[in-house]
């Protein structure tokens, strides 16, 4: 069985809303929310959940439906999907008045290149070739929009084959790097932002992409960076998911420890190949429609199809109910660095801080920006604390209840920072605030909205 919020439905297999469920393990707390805005009952479920552990929920085999907008609070969306890590579609009710689905597509459906041409057509963008497997992803080149454009319109003209194979404009950075109309309004379910408010405040990169490719294009299995929550809208188009709970992937490492860059390749029926392929469980199978929204969870490895021409908005955000996750993953991160280059420990002069260095090359993060990354989320947090005031990079006010639930999030993990070994390594000496002082700011800060 599977529990649900009033409001919202479960998707099978084939995409398709079941019957409404209703539980008592989900009391009715939208008690005059302030939309976006967490109320003192959900930060206190949200702490108690991680004193005693944070663990995810038990994925059911169905992924949640979430049709009316109206019937779905942020107190909903924690409690059903952050808190216990499951995914979720929410239907195309959600962004029906985005700017995005009334000029981004035609009266029937299908993109329309004639506004991308002259909204876009000399923006530079990245392709993939979704046809050559570059390590476990596809090679990228660097093309005008308006040549992609030509290049997808020949696609379709040729019956969806090419001598250049199938291209597919992936990552691009369209909110970074152009002047952009009223393309989408940011959900208030993902108003708590802080990778995207990081990035904004350094102004030099973002997490915001457009993805746009013919039927037939995709990508390789993966999860998203730094362990990232995501959230995926298709502005026209359909998609198939296939979504795999955290652990799951690691039963489809062939003998050699690698992941499958295809999990619908049929070498992974070769038992030989890949020895526990048969512990692996089937995935959570949806089939995303034009204008629907999915969240996918931290750590959900997935693989992602266009069964038809698709344009799609995704963001990779993080927050306090995934950060440990995160430091999780970097943690993971070094250590196979300092295992890829561990016979020149002794003998390579700085050799730690070559390993932050390859990681950094690697993972796009090391010790040391992950540190300034928590001290910049933290500062504002306190501010927050301290007048009243709230703010970020989509200007959503976020309000004192989640500043508070914010800083606790970010002293447990700080505090772990500061005590790892590998951290201790890392020059902080032109840190200001000091990694301790501002652990001791956000104990003060926790001990004081304790009270209120």
């Amino acid at each position: 069985a599977c529990w649900a919020a009033p409001g919202v439905r479960v998707r099978g297999k084939r995409g398709v809303p079941c019957q409404r469920l209703h539980s008592a393990l989900w009391p009715d707390v939208r008690k005059h929310l302030v939309p976006g805005r967490m109320d003192r009952e959900t930060r206190s479920l949200a702490e108690r959940h991680f004193r005693s552990g944070g663990g995810g929920g038990q994925a059911q085999g169905r992924v949640a439906f979430i049709p009316e907008p109206a019937a779905f609070s942020y107190a909903d969306f924690v409690r059903g999907f952050l808190l216990p890590n499951l995914p979720c579609v929410f239907s195309a009710a959600f962004t029906e008045g985005w700017g995005g689905r009334r000029r981004w597509v035609t009266p029937a459906g299908r993109p329309d290149f004639d506004h991308l041409l002259q909204a876009y057509g000399d923006v530079v963008v990245p392709v993939a070739n979704c046809g050559v497997q570059e390590y476990n992803s596809n090679p990228k080149e660097h093309m005008p929009l308006r040549d992609y454009i030509t290049y997808w319109k020949e696609y379709i003209q040729g019956g969806y084959s090419s001598p250049r194979g199938c291209l597919y404009l992936k990552d691009w950075h369209l909110c970074r790097n152009s002047a952009v109309e009223d393309v989408f309004t940011l959900p208030v379910y993902f108003s708590s932002d802080w990778l995207n408010e990081f990035w904004d405040a350094l102004d030099v990169d973002d997490y915001r992409f457009v993805y746009a490719g013919p039927k037939g294009s995709w990508s390789p299995f993966h999860a998203d960076i730094f362990r990232s929550f995501s959230w995926s809208v298709n502005i026209c188009g359909r998609k198939k998911w296939l979504l795999f709970p955290p652990g799951q992937e690691e039963a489809l490492r062939d003998r050699h420890g690698n992941l499958p860059y295809d999990v619908t390749s049929p070498s992974l029926l070769d038992a030989h190949l890949y020895p526990r392929r048969q512990h692996c469980g089937p995935p959570l199978e949806v089939t995303q429609e034009a204008g629907e929204m999915l969240f996918v969870p931290s750590g959900w490895h997935h693989q992602v199809h266009n069964l038809d021409d698709t344009i799609s908005i995704n963001h990779n955000w993080v927050n306090g109910f995934n950060l440990a996750r995160m430091w999780h993953f970097l943690q993971q991160e070094l250590r196979a660095v300092q295992e890829e280059i561990g016979e020149w420990r002794d003998s390579m002069p700085d050799w730690d801080r070559h390993c932050q260095v390859i990681m950094r090359s690697c993972s796009g993060i090391n010790f040391e920006e992950f540190y300034h990354f928590l001290k910049v989320i933290a500062e504002r947090r306190l501010l927050v604390l301290g007048e009243g005031t709230a703010g970020g990079s989509s200007g959503a006010e976020l309000g004192p209840e989640q500043a508070a639930f914010d800083v606790g999030r970010i002293a447990e993990v700080l505090a772990s920072v500061v005590e790892h070994p590998d951290f201790q390594r890392v020059d902080t000496s032109m840190f200001s605030p000091q990694p301790k002082e501002l652990l001791q700011q956000l104990k003060e800060a926790i001990a004081v909205t304790s009270v209120l």
